[in-house]
This record gives structure tokens, sequence and C-alpha cells, in this order.
């Protein structure tokens, strides 16, 4: 493995542990610890279109009809979806559709598409075009 690779491997794996879920032992109050429920950045991100590695390309809308993003639409390859925000131990905004495996995470310099039953990346280093 190239030291770019490994480099950028290992980037990978820190990030995807950082926005893992909760256990199941939840609060009710939304899901969220009561002693974290601020805990959750809140970013201001691009709507539009956002390139990805590959050539790949994800539409992303933002619900921004409250103030703080709790839903976002994506388009991803010729399918929508709709995804809601999850709580993450980093606060970073993660949005998941659990019935059709997907998670968005949203990083101030890109966007991740990734599949939730693998953790595996299938649009990786998306940036707003």
């Amino acid at each position: 493995m190239t030291q770019r690779s490994l480099l950028a491997f290992v980037t990978f794996s820190l990030v995807l542990s950082a926005c893992g879920n909760l256990p199941s032992d939840r609060s009710p109050q939304h899901g969220v610890p009561s002693s974290q429920q601020n805990g959750q950045l809140e970013l201001t991100l691009a709507s539009g279109t956002y390139g990805c590695e590959l050539g790949v390309r994800v539409q992303v809308e933002r619900d921004t009809r409250d103030r703080v993003a709790r839903r976002l639409h994506i388009g991803w390859n010729g399918n929508s979806y709709w995804l809601d925000r999850d709580f993450s131990y980093s606060g970073l905004p993660r949005f998941e559709d659990t019935s059709n495996g997907l998670v968005w995470i949203d990083l101030p310099w890109k966007g991740m598409l990734l599949d939730a039953k693998t953790n595996k990346p299938l649009a990786n280093e998306c940036r707003s075009i």
C-alpha cells in the first residue's frame, strides 16, 4: 500500500469512527442524552451539486424551514432519498436513511456518502461545485 493510500485509509477510519451512532440506551427526548443535546454542531453548509471522487455527483438539498437542518434530500445514482439528522459523538452533522441504508456525513471541507450496513464509502471527497 502506498504512503498516500495508507494516509487516506487512516484518515477515513478516524472520521468514520468519530461519526458513529449512539448505543440503544438513548434518552427519550429527541434520542440524545440530555447532557449532550447541545453538543451537536450546527454548520451552515451548501446545498447543490457535490462533485466527488471518480466523477460521482451527489445532489444535496437541505431542508431549511427551521433554523437547524434536521433533514436533507440526496439525489444519487438516479434515485432520491430523504435523510434525517442523527446524533453523532463528534457533533458533526450526520444524516441517515435507515430504510435504504445510506449515511451522509457533512464536514466543513467535504461530504461523504456511506453504505450504512458495511460503512463503505459510496461517494467520497464530495465538494460543493
